[in-house]
C-alpha cells in the first residue's frame, strides 16, 4: 500500500490550545504524523510518496473561495494588526447575529470562519493544511490509476472543516476534497466511512443533500461530546441526499462489543450502496487511552476493522483524522492498514 506524506504538513506546530476553560498544551502536534510515518517504515507497509501539488482548483470544489482566501492571507493580516502569537477566535455570528457582510476586522474574520476556540491558527497553518489536502488528492489519484488501496497520512486532519469554517483542529476537509476530485474524474459513487471518535460534522454538511457521496459516521453521542451540535441519529440527509447520511452515536465508554454492532450496521449500508470507492476517515481517538476521548477500543480492534473493510473488495482510500495518544497512534493506525492488507 502506498502512503502519501509531505514534511510540509509538520510546519503547523501550535504550542497551546484552549480546553476545559484554560490554555493547555496542544494535542494536535507534528509528532502525530511523524510517529505514524515511522511505524509505516518500521513495519514495511509500503513506499512513502511525496504529494503532487494540485493547486487551489480541487479545494474550491469543496470550500468557498472567500474561506480559502481567508486561510491563505490570514497570517499577514494577523501580524499586520500587530499580533505575533497563535490566533484564537472569541466571537461568532450565532443565531440572530449576521455573518454578512463579512467583517473587515481580523478578529471578526476569525469568528466568521471558525466554530470553536480550541483550534489555533499559526504562521504556517495554510502551508500545512494545503499540503495535507494534496496528500489526500495524490492518494486518490493512485486509486484512479488502479491501486486497490492507498493511505493519505494527512495532518492537520480535516473532517470537522466545512465549506466555509474551520474547527476541531481541521482547516481543509481532506476526505471531502478527495471524494469530490474522484467524482470529477468520473467515479460515480463514493462512500465516506468516518470512524473517528468525534462526529465528522464538516464532511456531513458538505454532502448532506447529495446521493452520489454517502456519508456514514460512527462516533460519540454529541449530547455528551464534541462537536455537540451535529451527529444525531435522526440526521439522514435532505433533498436528493435523503437517506444517504447515516449516524451511529454511541455512549461514552463504548468498547469493541458495542462498537462492533454499529460497525456492522455501517458495513451493511456500504454493501447496499455498492460504492465504486470507499474513503475511510481514519480517526484513532477511539483508543482506550486517548487523552481527549472516552471510548475503549484496544490495539487489536484496529486489525479487525482493517480486515473487515478489506472484505468489501472495494478500492479504499484511508485518510488520517484524529488520534492523540501519540505513543500508540502509529501502532493503531498501521494495524488498520495491515489488517486491510492481510484481510
Amino acid at each position: 500500500m502506498k502512503t502519501v506524506f509531505s514534511p510540509a504538513q509538520l510546519v503547523h506546530a501550535p504550542k497551546l490550545e484552549i480546553a476545559d476553560g484554560q490554555l493547555t498544551e496542544a494535542v494536535e502536534i507534528p509528532a502525530r504524523a511523524e510517529i505514524v510515518r515511522d511505524e509505516i517504515l518500521s513495519r514495511k507497509i509500503g513506499p512513502i510518496w511525496t504529494p503532487q501539488d494540485f493547486g487551489r482548483g480541487p479545494l474550491e470544489r469543496v470550500h468557498t473561495a472567500e474561506y480559502l482566501d481567508f486561510l491563505e492571507s490570514f497570517w499577514s493580516r494577523w501580524t499586520g494588526a500587530g499580533r505575533d502569537r497563535d490566533a484564537f477566535p472569541y466571537v461568532w455570528p450565532v443565531r440572530q447575529l449576521r455573518a454578512t457582510p463579512t467583517p473587515d476586522s481580523i478578529d471578526g474574520l476569525i469568528g466568521r470562519f471558525s466554530f470553536d476556540t480550541g483550534t489555533p491558527l499559526t504562521a504556517n497553518t495554510w502551508e500545512a493544511a494545503s499540503a495535507s489536502a494534496n496528500t489526500a488528492l495524490t492518494a486518490a489519484r493512485f486509486l484512479r490509476e488502479g491501486d486497490r488501496s492507498a493511505f493519505a497520512l494527512c495532518r492537520p486532519p480535516g473532517h470537522h472543516a466545512a465549506a466555509d469554517y474551520y474547527g476541531g483542529y481541521c482547516f481543509l476537509n481532506n476526505a471531502a476534497i478527495a471524494a469530490q476530485w474522484l467524482r470529477d474524474q468520473g467515479t460515480a459513487r463514493i462512500a465516506i466511512l468516518d470512524i473517528d471518535y468525534h462526529h465528522g460534522n464538516g464532511t456531513q454538511s458538505i454532502f448532506y443533500d447529495r446521493a452520489d457521496v454517502m456519508v456514514l459516521n460512527i462516533h460519540a453521542d454529541p449530547r455528551h461530546d464534541y462537536p455537540f451540535f451535529l451527529g444525531h441519529a435522526d440526521e439522514t440527509g435532505e433533498k436528493a441526499g435523503k437517506g444517504y447520511t447515516q449516524n451511529w452515536p454511541l455512549p461514552l465508554g463504548t468498547d469493541w462489543a458495542g462498537y462492533s454492532v454499529a460497525f456492522e450496521e455501517a458495513y451493511r449500508w456500504l454493501g447496499v450502496y455498492a460504492p465504486d470507492v470507499v474513503i475511510v476517515s481514519l480517526g484513532l481517538d477511539t483508543y482506550e487511552h486517548d487523552p481527549i476521548s472516552k471510548f475503549r477500543l484496544v490495539s487489536d480492534d484496529y486489525l479487525r476493522i482493517g480486515a473487515r473493510l478489506a472484505r468489501l473488495g472495494k478500492p479504499t482510500l484511508f485518510v488520517l483524522e484524529g488520534g492523540y495518544a501519540v505513543d500508540a497512534l502509529g501502532i493503531n493506525c498501521v494495524n488498520v492498514l495491515e489488517g486491510f492488507l492481510n484481510g
